[in-house]
């Protein structure tokens, strides 16, 4: 036999053994990835149903933090009024001191 035909022989033996490494590795990535989602009570199934419960839970902020918005608006204003009548007493006050 020729070097190219035994060169040939070679080559296709070493695609078959990548081959056969690359799906053993596959086999065991699988096999190591199955507990994490495959069954109703697997780790992924187990957060989805947590997040479901979060979701679920928290499903009225937003409505909750309109409200509290507007709420705290109408705080803020009534705050600033008051800011206004103490900054306007201070200067009563100051006035007042001055003209002792």
């Amino acid at each position: 036999m020729s070097a190219a035909i035994w060169l040939m022989l070679i080559s296709v033996a070493a695609v078959a053994a990548l081959f056969i490494a690359l799906a053993m590795f596959i086999t065991l990535i699988l096999r190591e990835l199955r507990p994490i989602g495959t069954t109703p009570v697997s780790f992924l199934a187990k957060i989805r149903m947590g997040l479901r419960a979060i979701e679920t839970e928290t499903g009225h902020i937003p409505v909750q933090v309109t409200a509290l918005n507007i709420g705290l608006g109408k705080i803020r204003d009534g705050l600033v009024a008051v800011e206004g009548h103490v900054d306007r007493l201070g200067a009563a006050v100051a006035r007042q001191e001055e003209s002792r």
